[in-house]
């Protein structure tokens, strides 16, 4: 259930109330589509050289990537970020809807763009569908990045009663929900020295069905975990927490790093969910530091 509360800030991101409002699809620059399996993937390179492909977060569209981090990672790696099943532009059959399936379209993606291998960094649900993407087909993963993630199942560590409250009250203007769900993203503390974030937090122009945002909800309450395959992935990974993470507390992370052999963890002190938005040129920096060693 703890997934399903955490959607609904992307669906208020998806909608731009954390800004100025709904843009149309026609306002966006259309990416590249290639076809994977059943659907088409809508998917942008960025850069040369090594490839590193960002699996985005649940209900979100590629064009909520802070431009900071990709313009950093883009200078050292091949970053290839896409729209999962269903979302913007990617489409979907009404079927075929799970985690399993999503790092599926993704191993897909590599193959279409004759990628034989590349490292992976996921953010929140892209955290979840990296560790299956990691075990599911380990020859394609090289490097593992785990940021804001959990392993699923029970042992997930919910956000507090507080936390659902505020990410399930629907009441107030569309402003007032978005400020509501940025004090959700962003430490208090942070926010009281960066009050211009709704000036330049990303507005996606991709929008996504209704009907599959609901099937990728489904798709994520349904994922059973990986806590108890955790010990299978056996390529190096760096997992990324904010301390004042509230949608995906912190002890996930450690939860993570105690069942992944050898894993790295870095802990941000005073960041929240919304660390890439924070510091992008740090995560960048340690990003890169733990791809090159």
């Amino acid at each position: 259930m703890r997934k399903l509360y955490s959607y609904l800030i992307n669906i208020m991101m998806l909608c731009g109330v954390l800004i100025a409002g709904c843009l149309g699809a026609d306002d966006a620059v259309r990416p590249d589509t290639v076809r994977v399996g059943d659907i088409d993937m809508a998917y942008n390179v960025l850069g040369d050289g090594y490839p590193l492909v960002m699996i985005i977060g649940s209900l979100s569209t590629m064009d909520l990537w802070p431009p900071e981090l990709l313009s950093n990672l883009s200078s050292q790696y091949r970053v290839i970020i896409f729209d999962n099943r269903g979302m913007g532009y990617s489409t979907a059959q009404p079927e075929n809807f799970s985690v399993e399936q999503f790092a599926d379209d993704t191993a897909g993606l590599m193959d279409a763009l004759g990628i034989k291998e590349a490292h992976v960094l996921g953010w929140s649900m892209g955290a979840s569908i990296a560790q299956e993407m990691a075990l599911r087909h380990p020859e394609k993963v090289n490097k593992l990045v785990l940021y804001a993630g959990d392993c699923g199942g029970l042992e997930a560590v919910p956000p507090s009663a507080e936390v659902i409250k505020d990410l399930t009250n629907t009441s107030g203007t569309p402003e007032e929900q978005g400020m509501r769900l940025i004090r959700l993203m962003f430490p208090s503390l942070w926010l009281k020295d960066h009050p211009d974030v709704p000036q330049w937090f990303p507005i996606p122009a991709e929008k996504s069905s209704p009907e599959n945002i609901e099937r990728q909800i489904q798709a994520i309450a349904s994922w059973q975990g990986s806590c108890d395959r955790l010990y299978l992935i056996n390529c190096s990974t760096l997992i990324v927490t904010g301390t004042e993470d509230l949608i995906a507390p912190p002890e996930n992370a450690l939860i993570l790093a105690s069942k992944i052999p050898g894993s790295w963890l870095v802990r941000f002190e005073g960041a929240g969910h919304g660390l890439m938005y924070q510091y992008p040129d740090k995560l960048a920096r340690i990003v890169v530091d733990f791809l090159e060693i």
